[in-house]
């Protein structure tokens, strides 16, 4: 009678704990399932903090955030000219939970470090272009060059004699300049400082021709009369400089060369994810105070598709490797 009474309370026992288990699954199941995101996202900029990239990056994020119910946290990974932030990134898990603040480096930096071990266009899914900013032609204030034309003639005079500054080998201004001799039938040395600060001291000092930077760093020394600015690169006039021409109303074609910010994932994450970020992202740039903080960056808003996205950087890598390779542009 007891062996048949501990039978029963066994196999009761056992009832319910397959039912506890099948629970216990079940609800597993429903957590991993819950609506992306159901925990905080992280954002990589691989820049330090402080700069026009992290300023993007924290202006998306915040909207983002807002919109989506979760915290969204930039994680500055600055280093090797964006390359660890980016490399980070891309070994993350294709979950939708880390993305990366992609800039130019994303595809000129495959050309330039031929030894990376990862891709800026096969290790990524773009999500959205964010938009981009024109670069600035700017000369000291006494130089003789009324105008780009008269830059370029006196370029051409006297080969190799006139100089330009960047903030390193393969920085948007070194490959922007070196487009520039390209578009204009021209050859200039181009000097390579250890960041952007040094070399706008020299050029404010005469020391160099001209360089073209982005205009949040021209526009205080434009305003002050310290610089003069010749052209901006972009296919319209730029807010913040509105008596400034474009290169092409000043009589250089064939010259599109800007800043630009791209929100990426790892390649793989799922088209759900990509679409819900991607329609989160449009919101965030729809936004009125995300746009007046990009704005006051001299920002163009670019809201794409991720296709759309997708195609801009390969377009971008495959027009920025040919300048590399013709300039045969090496990194340090």
């Amino acid at each position: 009678m007891k062996t048949l009474v501990t039978q029963q309370l066994t196999r009761q026992l056992r009832r319910r704990g397959a039912m506890a288990l099948v629970l216990l699954c079940a609800s597993a199941a429903s957590w991993s399932q819950a609506p992306y995101p159901n925990k905080p996202v992280r954002v990589v900029v691989p820049f330090a903090a402080g700069g026009a990239v992290d300023t993007v990056g924290r202006s998306v994020a915040e909207r983002l955030a807002v919109q989506m119910g979760q915290p969204v946290i930039v994680d500055n990974k600055p280093g090797a000219n964006a390359n660890i932030g980016t490399e980070n990134v891309a070994k993350s898990p294709a979950d939708g939970y880390s993305l990366l603040v992609g800039a130019n480096g994303v595809v000129t930096n495959n050309t330039l470090y031929p030894n990376l071990s990862f891709n800026g266009l096969r290790d990524f899914t773009p999500i959205a272009r964010i938009g981009y900013a024109p670069l600035v032609l700017v000369t000291p204030a006494d130089a003789q060059y009324k105008n780009v034309q008269e830059l370029v003639a006196a370029a051409r005079a006297k080969p190799g004699a006139m100089n330009y500054g960047s903030a390193g080998n393969g920085s948007s201004g070194h490959l922007a300049g070196a487009l520039f001799e390209s578009v204009g039938k021209f050859d200039a040395l181009h000097v390579a400082y250890k960041g952007g600060s040094p070399a706008l001291i020299d050029l404010i000092s005469g020391r160099l021709n001209f360089m073209l930077l982005n205009p949040l760093e021209v526009l205080p020394h434009v305003q002050s009369g310290k610089l003069k600015a010749l052209a901006v690169t972009g296919e319209k006039r730029a807010p913040m400089l509105p008596n400034v021409p474009t290169m092409a109303e000043a009589g250089v074609t064939g010259f599109d060369a800007s800043v630009w910010w791209v929100l990426m994932a790892p390649a793989k994450t799922p088209a759900d994810i990509v679409n819900k970020l991607n329609a989160e992202t449009l919101k965030a740039l729809a936004d009125a105070g995300t746009r007046e903080r990009l704005n006051a960056l001299g920002a163009v808003i670019t809201p794409s598709s991720s296709a759309d996205a997708a195609a801009f950087l390969k377009s971008e890598s495959a027009k920025w490797e040919k300048v590399i390779r013709d300039a045969n542009i090496k990194a340090d």
